[in-house]
């Protein structure tokens, strides 16, 4: 990412906030009048309907398609991992990593179900991010590329993009930059994660709350609260859903930790967000609150709290459902079916 005039690179990202395109209103009108034909009661199918228009008015298309989806799953470590706030040891993000290469995570399974691409990106794994309890994740140049890192996942002509992530502590920073951004203590915006007990929760909080009263100077600018509260995995979600909507690509966030991510596009601009749907709500319990702080209505609710973009995937299953839905069904001209009187 090159940078601007001023030297700074977050002025990069923020330009881009001027020049998000809206979605194809042509489009919405086309499906909402094909689906007015479709054999079956007007409204019958609920969200799947919402969501052809969706898939269809971001996509540029009167008959959304899904034809080339992509899973992205962004890796990273943490510094605040050592201060004990997960069950598991910073190397499992390594092995998992490699475990998603070898085709034997949960992703790799529903994505053979559902026929869809999947993509890992290794964010510097043998580089843990700041502690964030006595320093900056990132410094504003690191998170900035990192960002454009992350914008990398939308090439090669997909045209849906599920996102997700990996990363031992990483339910600790979410919470850090949930708090950075709406508010609270940390003990507002914790859950049990990888599956700590209270100690483990009271280990997070309090790690959220030095994080808070350390940078608490700079968490005005949600990019602040990006670069010092969250992390590699963080940054290059967000850039990845930032790079989705300057080409039109209709995203799926997945978990607690991407919606944080997803969290602090909507602080800088809420209609940023407009084309994005939230795959499911977690088991995490601070993960509905922050769905209710930007007003978002999950489509999946199935008690999961894997990460690794499994909810967006399953969500992604629906996605592809309702774009065959609309396009692949008989008008009732086409079937012969006398329309409501």
């Amino acid at each position: 990412m090159a940078r601007s005039a001023s030297g700074l690179p977050f002025d990069d990202i923020r330009a881009l906030f001027d020049e998000m395109p809206g979605r194809d209103e042509a489009a919405v009108l086309a499906i909402r009048a094909r689906d007015a034909q479709l054999t079956k009661p007007a409204g019958s199918l609920g969200r799947l309907e919402e969501l052809a228009e969706w898939l269809g008015g971001w996509q540029g298309r009167a008959r959304p398609a899904v034809t080339r989806p992509l899973v992205a799953i962004f890796a990273g470590n943490h510094g605040v991992a050592a201060r004990g706030v997960s069950a598991y040891p910073a190397s499992v993000t390594q092995q998992m990593v490699e475990n998603f290469a070898a085709g034997g995570a949960a992703i790799n399974q529903i994505c053979i179900v559902y026929d869809l691409g999947l993509k890992v990106f290794d964010l510097a794994l043998d580089i843990p991010t700041g502690d964030i309890t006595v320093e900056p994740a990132l410094d504003e140049a690191g998170c900035a590329a990192t960002m454009a890192f992350g914008m990398e996942a939308t090439a090669g002509g997909i045209d849906l993009l599920a996102i997700g992530e990996m990363g031992i502590g990483n339910t600790t920073v979410a919470g850090a930059v949930a708090a950075g951004l709406f508010g609270g203590t940390g003990r507002d915006w914790v859950g049990p994660g990888t599956g700590v007990d209270s100690e483990g929760l009271a280990r997070k909080a309090a790690a959220i709350d030095a994080a808070l009263e350390l940078h608490a100077s700079h968490l005005g600018d949600p990019l602040e609260v990006l670069r010092r509260l969250g992390g590699r995995e963080l940054a290059a979600m967000a850039g990845a859903i930032l790079a989705a909507r300057m080409s039109r690509i209709p995203v799926i966030v997945d978990g607690y930790v991407a919606t944080a991510a997803a969290a602090v596009l909507y602080k800088m601009d809420p209609a940023s967000l407009d084309h994005c749907q939230f795959g499911h709500v977690s088991a995490e319990p601070p993960h509905a609150k922050l769905l209710a702080a930007m007003g978002k209505t999950p489509l999946l609710d199935l008690g999961m709290r894997l990460g690794e973009g499994t909810g967006a995937a399953m969500a992604a299953g629906l996605v592809k459902a309702a774009a065959e839905i609309h396009t692949g069904m008989a008008t009732f001209a086409q079937a012969g079916v006398s329309e409501k009187g």
